[in-house]
């Protein structure tokens, strides 16, 4: 018989860490600044592709258009000082990635399985931060570690939950940059050890 594991903040709502707050998507059509900021790219009833950024809207005869380039080519092309092909996608295609509200809680269903979740495919939906203890695995995934409130994100878990020195349960975690430097240049990352229930996936 297998049972879901029991939430261990329920009984210490006093001391259990508030969770990140949400990343929501907004078209990139409106005013937002892009130069820099994740995107989403794609078409309503087709589908979605993440781990992108952005570069200011480029206007050409009547359409404007977002450069858009890889998460791993952006980093090389900032920290190198590089220049990186970025194709030009219609701006009514983009899909800039920003900080929402923090909701409120919603209260256990008391059900023994996830319930099947439906979304729209007119724009890209975006799953409310998960706890990394809830997580089957979270090796190469984007995390936030929340401490006292404050939220560090661009991170990137290094490794799957394990048991730390002090004995608790631990993820080590990574700057994004680092993450992707490990990639292109095959410099390990500096890493830091974070107890597993001060860490979200974004």
């Amino acid at each position: 018989m297998s049972n879901p594991l029991p939430d261990p903040f329920a009984d210490r709502p006093d001391w259990a860490p508030l969770p990140p707050r949400p990343v929501e998507t907004v078209p990139a059509t409106g005013g937002t600044e892009l130069r820099g900021r994740r995107v989403l790219v794609g078409l309503p009833g087709l589908g979605w592709r993440g781990d992108l950024r952005a570069d200011e809207r480029v206007v050409q005869g009547s359409r404007t258009y977002v450069p858009v380039i890889p998460e791993h080519e952006w980093y090389r092309a900032e920290a190198e000082q590089v220049e990186v092909f970025a194709p030009l996608v219609p701006v009514e295609r983009v899909w800039v990635e920003t900080i929402g509200e923090r909701r409120p809680a919603t209260g256990a269903t008391g059900a023994t399985a996830p319930a099947l979740r439906l979304v729209s495919l007119d724009v890209p939906e975006r799953r409310p931060p998960t706890p990394v203890f809830e997580a089957d695995a979270v090796t190469g995934r984007r995390v936030v570690h929340v401490d006292n409130g404050v939220e560090r994100r661009d991170l990137r878990a290094v490794t799957e939950t394990y048991s730390g020195a002090d004995g608790d349960i631990c993820v080590r975690v990574a700057p994004e940059l680092e993450w992707y430097r490990w990639a292109w240049r095959g410099q390990a990352p500096t890493t830091l050890e974070v107890p597993v229930h001060l860490l979200w996936l974004e």
